[in-house]
């Protein structure tokens, strides 16, 4: 196969590519190497060490809301996998309109590109923060998700409406649109919670607990991402089909903390603060579709996952 795969040499992008390459794949990444919210430098890194180890591997420069720039990159491959986008709760309500210029904007001029250019496969990146608080728990992909509580996730939720409309246009066109669980593993963006906790825990600092710890997430493993991006290539369905890509079992933050304090053999300072504006009181999937449709299924326990932390920032 012959992929695009944009936002490739961010985090998840980086730990998806890899496992393209190494079963013999050809790879071309469409990336803004935009420095928010996870760092340029690390990107760069990202490719860097992906080049070296897979020479073949190619690295297109731009944003994907340039559609000049779209249609040239899309051609001559098989398939995209659709993972740039700007991410982040908080930082989304300085700067709206960059999210939906990005997030809705640049959706929507790439799959017109995948369109145009034949393509029978699009696979987007989504999120669970198109639920909100509203949506009944576990969270079910029929859910009418339509109370956002951040510009994000109303930007999410408003790529995956863009594409299923354009889909009336090409109804044979498989897309599965993904909507990924708080993913953490090495490689994550430093300003999510498990990066910061670990490295403040494994340097003997304080870490900052919104509100009281009762707060539930749905963590999920990259590995077990990646896992569900491949299967949702080889499975999903013609037309639009969304898919809760999560753990299915969602902790408390006061029981992570004590998990990360065991995975790294220290002692944890916890203090408390406020909870931020626009995030949620609970995620929790349902992924009984995921499971039935695409063969997929979680494999990573929590302790095990924080394990993998513990080594690469050790490392």
């Amino acid at each position: 196969m012959r992929w695009l795969v944009t936002g490739g040499v961010g985090f998840i992008g980086s730990h998806l590519c890899r496992t393209l390459l190494s079963r013999g794949d050809a790879v071309r990444v469409l990336d803004d190497f935009s420095d928010a919210p996870y760092p340029a430098a690390l990107k760069r890194q990202n490719a860097e060490t992906l080049r070296l180890e897979f020479p073949a591997f190619e690295v297109v420069e731009g944003c994907v809301t340039d559609r000049a720039l779209a249609e040239a990159v899309v051609r001559e491959t098989d398939a995209v996998i659709h993972l740039a986008g700007l991410a982040g709760v908080r930082p989304s309500f300085s700067d709206p309109a960059r999210y939906v210029r990005v997030n809705v904007e640049g959706t929507a001029t790439l799959f017109d590109a995948a369109q145009r250019s034949g393509h029978t496969l699009f696979v987007l990146a989504s999120s669970s923060s198109v639920y909100g608080n509203a949506t009944p728990l576990p969270a079910v992909e029929e859910a009418a998700a339509v109370v956002p509580e951040s510009p994000y996730a109303a930007s999410k939720r408003g790529a995956e409406l863009v594409v299923s409309a354009m889909l009336r246009k090409t109804p044979s066109l498989r897309c599965a649109a993904l909507r990924f669980f708080t993913v953490y593993g090495p490689r994550q963006r430093p300003e999510m919670a498990i990066t910061t906790f670990m490295r403040a825990i494994l340097a003997g600092k304080p870490i900052t607990v919104f509100g009281d710890g009762s707060m539930r997430r749905d963590f999920t493993h990259v590995d077990d991402i990646v896992r569900g991006i491949l299967a949702a290539t080889e499975r999903s369905p013609e037309g639009f089909r969304a898919y809760n890509l999560g753990s299915g079992a969602p902790v408390m933050l006061r029981d992570l903390v004590a998990l990360m304090g065991r995975a790294a053999k220290c002692a944890v300072d916890v203090r408390h603060d406020a909870v931020p504006l626009g995030d949620v009181d609970a995620t929790f999937a349902d992924i009984a579709r995921a499971r039935g449709e695409l063969g997929w299924a979680p494999r990573i326990a929590l302790s095990d996952g924080l394990a993998t932390v513990v080594a690469w920032l050790n490392a």
